[in-house]
């Protein structure tokens, strides 16, 4: 009795698991054909940037450069954003020899160049729901003990939020140095900002800065002011935007006479993965120009490497100039700064 009950159990059990290997063998796959005559079978998932992800059974997630693709066949449940604004969603979809073919509801199939894709599967603040928050947290620490006993410690945030219309940018960078317990280094700066996009490339905003740097006299220089900005290039391969305003500035040092002052300001940020492998080459330059004594100018430079250590960690090396022409007496114009951090990416 008790061996009948086993084997019932038993043909129970292998019969769902039937079931559930027969179900998911119907469940609707996606399909690409790449150039070279290969077929992958899976789940697209995304499309930006020239890059189509596809998560798959035997290989977990595949990024495939868009050059490489012949055709792309859906069935499951996709968003396609137009460049002209227009989204599908859940239709079946088919891509080839450079055309997109829609199946409605009906039945009724339209037909759009894949160069008017915009986004498949764009995230919900690109299609005006709510913001994206983006950002890094990093750290470079040193610390030797021996003849001299040395404690350096440098810490940098950035945090973006970015909408369709407006973008809110908050970034701070900080440096402590102490050698046999005295202090050789402290500064910080803060920068607070706010974006409004445009038609096109353009937007305007305003910012407002905070600074101290107790080694270079400087107890606080401050400044507010607002500008035109333009997003030059925006893909991963070379990314590039500047901005270029107009600022009240204001100056109090410690021996030297303080002194507020209208400024020109801009700022130039710049990025590329061209290297591979997840790395990013950037560079981030900001100024402000004395209109009142045009001789004192104030440069901030940072080229950097960043590369991916495990999950949302990375690291990069990076160097950074500051310059300033109306340096108080026995401060010197030029500082240069070697840095290796870890950070957080979100």
């Amino acid at each position: 009795m008790v061996g009948k009950k086993l084997a019932l159990m038993t043909m129970i059990v292998v019969g769902m698991s039937i079931s559930a290997i027969a179900e998911e063998s119907t469940a609707p796959q996606d399909e690409i054909i790449l150039k070279n005559g290969s077929r992958i079978i899976g789940t697209v998932t995304a499309s930006r940037d020239g890059v189509v992800t596809m998560d798959t059974d035997f290989a977990g997630t595949l990024s495939i450069n868009s050059e490489e693709i012949q055709s792309i066949h859906t069935e499951g449940a996709l968003v396609v954003q137009m460049a002209d604004g227009h989204i599908f969603r859940d239709r079946p979809i088919t891509m080839e020899d450079d055309l997109m073919v829609v199946t409605e509801g009906n039945g009724d199939q339209l037909s759009y160049a894949v160069n008017d894709i915009l986004l498949v599967n764009p995230e919900p603040w690109e299609l005006g729901d709510g913001y994206n928050w983006s950002g890094l947290v990093s750290f470079a620490i040193k610390a030797e003990r021996g003849n001299t006993d040395t404690d350096e410690l440098d810490y940098q945030l950035e945090s973006i939020w970015r909408s369709l219309e407006d973008r809110y940018t908050i970034r701070m960078d900080a440096q402590q140095d102490e050698a046999n317990d005295i202090k050789s280094a402290e500064n910080w700066k803060i920068i607070g900002k706010y974006d409004y996009f445009l038609d096109g490339p353009y937007y305007v905003g305003a910012n407002v800065s905070a600074e101290s740097d107790e080694f270079a006299d400087l107890d606080l220089r401050y400044y507010v002011g607002p500008y035109v900005g333009r997003e030059f290039y925006s893909e991963p391969i070379f990314s590039l935007e500047g901005e270029l305003g107009l600022s009240y500035v204001n100056e109090d040092f410690s021996t030297a006479e303080d002194q507020d002052y209208p400024g020109a300001n801009w700022t130039v940020r710049m990025s590329s993965n061209y290297l591979g492998g997840d790395s990013r080459l950037y560079l981030n330059h900001d100024g402000i120009w004395n209109l009142d004594v045009t001789s004192d100018i104030i440069l901030n430079t940072t080229v950097g490497l960043a590369f991916p250590l495990f999950g949302n960690f990375e690291a990069a090396a990076e160097v950074l100039w500051e310059y300033d022409s109306g340096a108080v007496e026995d401060i010197e114009e030029l500082d240069e700064t070697y840095n290796f951090r870890i950070g957080y990416t979100w």
